[in-house]
C-alpha cells in the first residue's frame, strides 16, 4: 500500500475513531508519519493520542542508525543485535555488558524499569564480568590439558577455584550450596543439570 501524500510505500496505518462519521483510516510513509504525528493541535484528542504513539515509537530512531546497531556483534559469543532481535534471546551473559546502553531503552519500556523487582534465584551466579571470565579460564584450562601443559591447567584450575569461593562468600545465608562438581564442566556457570 502506498502513503497517501506520495508514492512511497506506507509504513504507518493510523485509524482515527474521534470522528462521529466512522472510522478515518489514514496510510502514510514515515516521513509524512512524522509531519502528521508531530502536529501541534494540543486541543485534539486525535493529535493527543498521536503524540503518544509518536513517543512510543521514538521515530528520531532513524533506518540507519537501526542499521548500525544491527551490525553491532559481542566479541565473545558472536550474536549480533540483529540476531537477538530476531530470536528474543542473548547468546551469553556478557551480552549484558555489551548490549547494555541497547537494552537500557527497551527494558524501559517493556517492565518501566532497569532493575527486576522480582524473585531472584536462590543461587548467586555472580556479575555477567564474572560468568564470562570463569567460562574463559575453563577454556583455556581445558586447551592447557589439550596440549598437556598440565602446570598451566594446575594454576587455570585454582584461579577458577578462587572465583568460585568469591561467588560462595557473596551467597545468602539461606541458599543451598553446590559443589562445582555437581556442575557439568562445559556449561556455563549458573546452568543446573537436570
Amino acid at each position: 500500500m502506498k502513503c497517501q501524500h506520495c508514492e512511497k510505500p506506507a509504513t504507518f496505518h493510523i485509524t482515527e475513531l474521534t470522528d462521529p462519521s466512522g472510522p478515518v483510516i489514514v496510510h502514510l510513509c514515515e516521513e509524512h508519519a512524522r509531519v502528521y504525528l508531530s502536529q501541534d493541535n494540543a486541543g485534539s484528542p486525535t493529535n493527543a493520542l498521536a503524540g503518544m504513539l509518536a513517543k512510543q515509537l521514538k521515530l528520531e530512531q532513524t533506518a540507519e542508525s537501526l542499521a548500525k546497531l544491527d551490525k553491532k556483534t559481542c566479541p565473545h559469543c558472536g550474536i549480533s543485535f540483529a540476531e537477538f532481535r530476531q530470536a528474543g534471546r542473548l547468546g551469553c551473559p556478557y551480552d549484558y555488558v555489551f548490549f547494555q546502553s541497547d537494552l537500557e531503552p527497551l527494558l524501559l519500556n517493556i517492565h518501566g524499569a532497569k532493575l527486576h523487582r522480582g524473585k531472584q534465584p536462590s543461587r548467586k551466579s555472580g556479575s555477567p564480568d564474572r560468568q564470562h571470565q570463569m567460562i574463559q579460564l575453563r577454556r583455556e584450562m581445558q586447551a592447557s590439558i589439550q596440549k598437556e601443559d598440565y602446570e598451566q591447567a594446575g594454576k587455570l584450575r585454582d584461579s577458577i577455584k578462587k572465583l568460585e569461593q568469591e561467588n560462595e562468600a557473596e551467597l545468602p545465608v539461606d541458599a543451598p550450596q553446590i559443589a562445582s562438581q555437581d556442575l557439568p564442566q562445559d556449561s556455563p556457570p549458573g546452568a543446573e543439570s537436570a
